[in-house]
């Protein structure tokens, strides 16, 4: 065999390093999952929470405390001149695999010169990474925010301890992570306003801010199986002066992505109740981890709020949050013994699909209570289910009398959709 032949043999055998990327829009996408305006840095930084309870190590005897290391991954509007595009290591589910990921962001780029832009701050699951919705905070920095990523210890691939700790910790770590950005004294921190924050949480993330905004945990919860000795979740109770401390008029929107808790009874219609912060509920209509039903009833109990709810009908759990599952996911892995790309895809929609309306909806959603840019306002009043949406333009698409077809949707894109409003006092 020639010299070319093995050449060719040896590369055609070795393979293709994963592109891996979390930026991409398709064609179909709805308006506002574009990127924005601004060239977008990234960076990694670590805050630590001193002297907390060790709940993910108290027995029956004690709890003693430690200093709590929250590692934050940080994107923001970047100097002009900024070369977009970079990549990011991350860990897969297994916690052990490494893998590249692609996307708009470059590496610890000089940040924008001025400006006040508003803070974002993104709660995985458990167990999940600062990485896991790294295309939606990428997609929001774009569009003039400051966004925190939060590594949540005790709760991520490779740190995954008892879930009593997340119960426990998971509305602290954000609240924490919100007072160490608004006060960021650096050249981040001065072109943040800590003032003007929205908190977007998945699963276990949802669950966290939902207590953040005030609603207290149940007394029926409280006494399960996997809450923590020494009545370490009494801090999160319903009625308790430290749950009344933690909601924060700094906050002025809560994205929740398929929230779990209420189908465990974690809060009732009293504590949801309490909350009063603009809420945007997004799931899957067959989610069965935190129970479709049950996210309803979040929707349906929050009514000192105006909120929404996004449904993608027919999708699970993994419905709008994950990026796409990498390269990587697809093999069997030995630890885990199943293919983590489970943990990130969904076996109806298309991933990068369910990203890029998660986008859209997300930047209305945002920039209408944190930018108050009413105009976006039309894209969240909407015909509930989309298959009822009427399209009824003129050639040009100037909409006539009877189109009643989803704003910023294309023709026949909207379906297998549901998008709902209630008002306060609904």
């Amino acid at each position: 065999m020639t010299k070319f032949l093995l050449a060719a043999a040896t590369l055609i055998a070795a393979p293709a390093m994963a592109e891996n990327r979390i930026d991409r829009i398709r064609p179909d996408a709805p308006e506002l999952a574009a990127p924005g305006d601004h060239v977008i840095g990234v960076t990694t930084m670590s805050f630590t929470r001193e002297a907390v309870p060790d709940v993910a190590r108290a027995t029956e005897d004690g709890v003693e405390e430690y200093d709590r290391e929250i590692t934050v991954e940080v994107w923001y509007p970047a100097a002009e001149g900024t070369e977009a595009g970079g990549s990011y290591t991350a860990l897969l589910r297994d916690g052990v695999t490494e893998v590249q990921l692609r996307g708009r962001a470059a590496r610890d780029a000089a940040p924008a010169a001025q400006g006040a832009f508003p803070l974002v701050l993104v709660s995985h699951g458990y167990p999940g990474n600062r990485f896991l919705m790294s295309h939606l905070a990428e997609s929001i920095a774009t569009k003039g925010y400051v966004v925190a990523s939060i590594d949540h210890p005790d709760s991520t691939y490779d740190d995954m301890g008892p879930f009593g700790s997340t119960l426990v910790n998971r509305p602290h770590d954000q609240a924490f992570v919100l007072d160490r950005m608004a006060g960021l004294d650096d050249p981040i921190g001065a072109i943040t306003d800590g003032d003007t924050a929205a908190v977007i949480g998945y699963s276990m993330g949802g669950y966290g801010a939902l207590v953040l905004s005030g609603a207290g945990l149940t007394d029926t919860f409280r006494a399960l199986p996997y809450a923590p000795p020494q009545q370490l979740l009494e801090i999160n109770a319903m009625g308790s002066e430290t749950l009344a401390a933690l909601p924060d008029e700094r906050v002025r929107a809560v994205v929740a992505i398929g929230p779990w808790g209420r189908n465990r009874e974690a809060w009732d219609a009293e504590g949801l109740s309490a909350i009063d912060t603009p809420l945007m509920l997004i799931a899957g209509g067959v989610d069965d981890v935190s129970g479709y039903e049950a996210i309803r009833s979040i929707f349906m109990e929050t009514t000192r709020t105006e909120r929404h709810l996004l449904t993608f009908d027919n999708a699970n759990h993994n419905a709008a949050a994950p990026m796409p599952a990498p390269e990587e996911s697809w093999a069997v892995s030995e630890s885990l013994g199943y293919a983590p790309f489970d943990h990130y895809a969904d076996p109806v929609w298309d991933t990068v699909r369910m990203n890029n309306i998660t986008q859209h909806f997300v930047t209305a959603f945002l920039d209408l209570h944190l930018k108050s840019d009413t105009a976006k306002a039309e894209y969240l009043d909407l015909v509930p289910d989309s298959a009822d949406a009427v399209w009824d333009r003129a050639e040009d698409g100037t909409p006539h009398e009877t189109d009643t077809y989803w704003t910023g949707f294309a023709n026949r894109s909207a379906k297998g959709l549901r998008f709902e409003t209630r008002n306060v006092g609904q």
